[in-house]
């Protein structure tokens, strides 16, 4: 059953998601015993059946990713012990490159949150959310969508026009742009945190055609990379289904 995203953007919430849940394999990386276990009980609100596996370094999340591919999800922290979160960002996207993985931390500045997206993560939650910004950051995430706190992109301006004009303020869809839709199953991807290789993979494309798509996507959106293309989406208020990819 496909599960859509029915708002990508709201200025209160961030970004949100409603939809059924399935049975989800989550795992959980947190020096800290006491949140990990408020986590834990937390993520039993997203389904009855979700098995939770932790650890508190990120050595020990490494090893858990690596024994269990099948996660769903990853919530690592931000400030392990042995290894900073860029670090070990950089380690599980290199290993699990399809694992969606959304970072935590006291730190909620727009620099962080930004670099975070640069660097692959689906999302970033900062550990003053309220509960329930937290259960629907996961959703949206768990449903193939990234999730950007609004206070680390007020202000911000991802939007670069070439020719000195401001792109479109709202738009009903994608197609409204004049993307085709394989430049949409292409954006859609790149949402996901796929990479180019990825992206070949699963739309069955070559590389240079899955290159030329992406240039018409950052163009269209008058943008120059991932983060601002996920931004300038968000802002628009453009609705994206994860599941759909074109035939």
């Amino acid at each position: 059953m496909a599960m859509k995203i029915s708002r990508l953007w709201d200025k209160s919430a961030g970004l949100t998601f409603n939809g059924q849940m399935t049975m989800k394999k989550i795992l959980l990386v947190d020096d800290h015993t006491l949140f990990r276990e408020g986590v834990q009980l937390l993520l039993k609100q997203l389904d009855d059946n979700v098995e939770v596996m932790s650890g508190g370094t990120c050595r020990r999340g490494l090893e858990l990713a690596d024994a269990h591919p099948d996660f769903d999800l990853v919530l690592l922290d931000f400030e392990l012990p042995d290894q900073n979160g860029f670090e070990g960002l950089a380690v599980l996207r290199e290993r699990h490159p399809s694992v969606p993985i959304v970072m935590m931390s006291a730190r909620d500045d727009p620099g962080t949150v930004i670099e975070a997206l640069d660097r692959g993560a689906m999302g970033f939650i900062p550990k003053t959310s309220s509960t329930e910004l937290m259960l629907n950051a996961l959703r949206l995430v768990l449903a193939g969508g990234t999730y950007i706190p609004p206070e680390a992109i007020a202000g911000h301006a991802p939007v670069i026009p070439s020719t000195g004009s401001a792109a479109p303020r709202s738009s009903k869809s994608l197609a409204d742009l004049g993307l085709t839709e394989r430049q949409i199953d292409v954006l859609r991807l790149l949402v996901q945190g796929r990479s180019n290789k990825l992206i070949c993979r699963e739309l069955d494309l070559a590389e240079g055609t899955v290159k030329t798509h992406m240039t018409a996507v950052l163009r269209t959106l008058r943008v120059t990379n991932r983060t601002q293309a996920i931004i300038a989406i968000a802002k628009l208020g453009i609705t994206l289904d994860p599941q759909k990819a074109a035939a």
